[in-house]
């Protein structure tokens, strides 16, 4: 029987076309189920008009100040997407990571992030607090991340130099365990993370808004006419 190939229509409109696209090389991935929303792309920025113009999956929200409850609810508030949103596990720990924990799901988040210097205490409190997934980050191969499992952590989040090692370092020990991981700014570079087993992408937008809005300017300067 002959294969029939469907292709999925794209509708947009004049004033929507300007939006951040990922690449789409990541949709190779596996995906990671989240309350049934299949997230594979996942923007990493703090840049509110970036954050409501892009086609990603879900909104990677960590930065490195302390974690607000105003930054957060300025995020939710333009995100069209799921938020995955960091609550400290550097000098932000304990229970106020859990407070955080809280409110970020109070306010619609779909996972909590800790950073990778965050210990088993923080990681347990926020586990008896929330009902959403804790991501993990992964910066090295250092830690000993059953115990990071079995103190609550559902999703590692791999970001340190050499990513797709690290994730096949991971797959070593959890063969079916949810992996996020920043992918780099090639193809190939995310191509190599998602056979390392990466189930879904994080992906970068520094600069983004200052390269989209010079090259609006320059359109604009193209389609002035001289005053008559």
């Amino acid at each position: 029987m002959e294969k029939i190939h469907r292709e999925m229509p794209e509708l947009s409109s004049e004033l929507r076309q300007s939006i951040i696209k990922m690449p789409k090389v990541i949709r190779e991935c596996s995906g990671v189920s989240i309350y049934g929303k299949r997230i594979k792309s996942i923007i990493y920025t703090m840049d509110v008009a970036v954050i409501a113009n892009n086609d990603a999956d879900a909104v990677l929200a960590v930065y490195p100040w302390t974690p607000n409850t105003r930054i957060l609810s300025a995020i939710s508030q333009v995100a069209q997407v799921p938020i995955l949103a960091g609550i400290g596990g550097g000098l932000t720990s304990g229970n106020r990571s859990s407070r955080l924990g809280t409110f970020a799901e109070e306010h619609g988040a779909y996972g909590v992030v800790l950073n990778g210097p965050s210990d088993l205490g923080t990681i347990e409190v926020v586990n008896e607090a929330v009902d959403i997934p804790i991501i993990y980050t992964v910066v090295n191969d250092k830690r000993d991340l059953h115990k990071l499992v079995a103190a609550g952590v559902d999703i590692f989040n791999v970001a340190g130099g050499n990513t797709a090692q690290l994730v096949k370092w991971i797959r070593e020990s959890f063969p079916t365990f949810p992996i996020i991981a920043s992918g780099g700014k090639t193809d190939e570079q995310i191509r190599e993370t998602i056979e390392a087993g990466a189930n879904a992408i994080t992906y970068t937008t520094y600069g983004k808004t200052e390269s989209y809005f010079q090259e609006k300017m320059e359109s604009y300067r193209d389609q002035a006419s001289p005053e008559e």
